[in-house]
């Protein structure tokens, strides 16, 4: 798992509108990167409601928010729009880019093993160290418990932590 003041891998991805987004389009923000597993899930419904409900802390504190699964555009072109969310999502639809983040492996739902992505969030300072790591998310308080760490929380202008 990457950790604290890891350098954050750069990607390139779609987003929920065809257009490619990449980790150097935010590079003079803070940017919350968090994994979901599947779009149109009640968990994820929950935690992508969260960070759109929560915008206006979010703009406050100049952090940006992408939110990245393994569906394809199409899907997550849905999903942005049926939840009027107003944030990117991003399709990885080989999990080449979770990978990198640990973010996607084996699952086990139901006796049923399976590849797919983790539910996981990173936080990724504007000199693109990981500032905050997240791997036991609680959907419902995700959104608010960034809000409330990241008032604290900031990156030196070296790109220390």
């Amino acid at each position: 798992m990457l950790e604290i003041n890891d350098s954050a891998p750069d990607f390139n991805l779609l987003n929920q509108d065809g257009k490619k987004v990449s980790l150097r389009d935010f590079k003079d923000k803070n940017v919350v990167i968090y994994f979901y597993p599947r779009a149109n899930t009640p968990g994820c419904i929950t935690e992508a409601c969260g960070f759109r409900d929560d915008w206006s802390g979010f703009k406050k504190e100049n952090i940006s928010v992408i939110g990245i699964s393994d569906d394809p555009v199409k899907k997550i072109a849905q999903f942005h729009k049926k939840y009027d969310l107003n944030f990117d999502l991003l399709s990885d639809e080989n999990g080449e880019m979770s990978r990198g983040y640990n973010a996607y492996g084996e699952k086990n739902m139901f006796g049923k093993k399976f590849m797919g992505v983790k539910r996981s969030t990173y936080i990724v300072c504007p000199h693109g160290k990981i500032l905050s790591v997240y791997s036991k998310v609680k959907v419902a308080e995700h959104a608010k418990q960034i809000l409330i760490e990241m008032k604290d929380k900031k990156c030196n202008h070296d790109g220390s932590i």
